[in-house]
């Protein structure tokens, strides 16, 4: 990663990559998760020189909201009476509440578990790269992974106990 004052137009590719990839996982939508790349990447060279050490962290987590908003914006387009939105089959709306529910009990995790989490599984980095981002050992990635999964699926009892 460069770390100087101007981001080069590798690192920028590599950053889109991984925005591409957390923005596509979250919206199931090749075009808006091009659009939200697109608009990560822009804000992250707009803030280049603060955010170069963590920046496929950074890019990762903005990525991410900013596809939840893209999910909760069209969901409340939907309920909204008159728009004249399309309307989506239950299985659809089914896709939309499980992604909203997991990006739920993601954010309610520690922020460094949450880290682990978006790098490793929502970013689909190994463990060695994330632990190299974030600045730790691959012992300590490996922990935070362990607990915040355990810690999900704890919250997955919670909200559905039938599942057990």
């Amino acid at each position: 990663m460069a770390r100087g004052t101007d981001i080069d137009q590798t690192t920028a590719a590599e950053l889109f990559a991984t925005a591409y990839r957390v923005a596509y996982r979250v919206l199931g939508s090749r075009h808006d998760a091009q659009d939200v790349a697109q608009e990560a990447v822009t804000r992250a060279v707009v803030r280049w020189p603060r955010i170069a050490p963590y920046a496929t962290a950074w890019v990762s987590k903005v990525s991410m909201n900013m596809a939840i908003d893209t999910v909760r914006r069209r969901q409340r387009d939907q309920n909204r009476p008159g728009t004249g939105a399309p309307t989506h089959a239950d299985a659809a709306d089914a896709w939309l509440d499980e992604r909203l529910d997991l990006a739920a009990a993601v954010a309610r995790l520690p922020r460094r578990q949450r880290d682990v989490v978006v790098l490793r599984y929502v970013a689909d980095m190994s463990e060695a790269a994330v632990a190299q981002q974030l600045g730790c050992s691959v012992g300590t990635v490996k922990q935070h992974a362990s607990r915040a999964l355990q810690a999900l699926r704890a919250q997955a009892m919670v909200i559905t106990p039938e599942a057990s």
